[in-house]
């Protein structure tokens, strides 16, 4: 152990060895998103009194114990073996032992493994405890500055097939809350592509690397963020977390055209794509262009 890690785990105790870990117990720990520094000092203390961490990539984890100065045994629990590796960590909380487990980033149990394992340990019996901590998608929420919001809503990773994914979005995008979502580098460009095409004018926070050195938060109309990606090349790259702004009650209203923004916007769809005449439709009818937007995905889906 070296001296920093050392003086870590002393501080550690001191903030939160207080407080009573039972035995027999899983504790579900939140780790830090990006930054070791977001340690806290009670996930600090309570690894170092666990008999072993389970984890969903023991390389990582492995890092992160090692940084704190802490050796313990290591056990994989990703999606592929969640139902049976629950089972193995059953016995051992059975046996007595305390037990952490720790994602590769932030709180479990949110867009990772750990809920099968959490219901598998309660519905034995057993305690399950929250150490908390960092979560991206809530570190994301709180730099959105969504004021119009009525609450939010965790949607995570969209579909990856086209039409599916549309259609999440379609569903997501007049709702009154926020929407946090989660995407990889190698599909943002189509996100925000798609996010621009259904939403247009309605706010989204791109956030990019939270926590990070290289760390990126941009809030813009959906409409901009495709010009705003391909400006700098750096800006597809890193793991990203997006809030889409809540639609406003006077926004919503809005959205509902005039009968002759309607007739002009289907007549401007007949020759021309979506976006030109989504354009064009606004220009020549003062229509709002968010309105117009979901207008003509609902008629290129054959509504009435």
């Amino acid at each position: 152990m070296n001296i920093d890690a050392s003086l870590l785990l002393q501080a550690a105790a001191a903030a939160a060895g207080g407080q009573q870990y039972p035995a027999s117990t899983l504790y579900m720990v939140a780790t830090p998103i990006g930054n070791l520094a977001d340690i806290s000092f009670r996930a600090a203390h309570l690894l170092s009194l666990v008999d072993a961490v389970a984890c969903e990539d023991t390389r990582v984890s492995g890092g992160l114990l090692r940084h704190l100065g802490l050796h313990k045994p290591l056990i994989s629990l990703h999606q592929h073996n969640e139902h049976e590796a629950s089972m193995a960590l059953i016995a051992r909380l059975q046996a007595g032992e305390r037990i952490a487990y720790v994602s590769d980033a932030g709180t479990p149990a949110i867009s990772d493994p750990g809920a099968v394992l959490v219901a598998a340990v309660a519905a034995a019996g057993l305690r399950v405890l929250p150490i908390p901590g960092a979560s991206s998608a809530v570190t994301a929420l709180s730099v959105a500055g969504d004021v119009a919001a009525a609450g939010f809503e965790f949607a995570g990773f969209l579909p990856t097939k086209a039409a599916e994914r549309r259609t999440a979005l379609q569903a997501l995008a007049g709702s009154p809350r926020s929407q946090i979502l989660f995407e990889a580098p190698h599909r943002i460009k189509a996100l925000l592509e798609l996010l621009a095409e259904v939403c247009g004018e309605q706010r989204v926070t791109v956030c990019r690397e939270l926590t990070k050195q290289f760390e990126t938060v941009h809030t813009a109309p959906a409409a901009e963020l495709p010009a705003w990606l391909a400006a700098d090349a750096q800006r597809e790259r890193g793991e990203f977390v997006l809030v889409l702004h809540a639609q406003a009650p006077a926004a919503a209203a809005e959205s509902e055209l005039p009968p002759e923004a309607e007739r002009m916007l289907a007549v401007l769809l007949r020759e021309l794509p979506l976006k030109q005449a989504v354009s064009l439709a606004a220009e020549l009818s003062g229509a709002p262009r968010n309105g117009l937007y979901q207008r003509a995905l609902a008629l290129k889906d054959g509504a009435p």
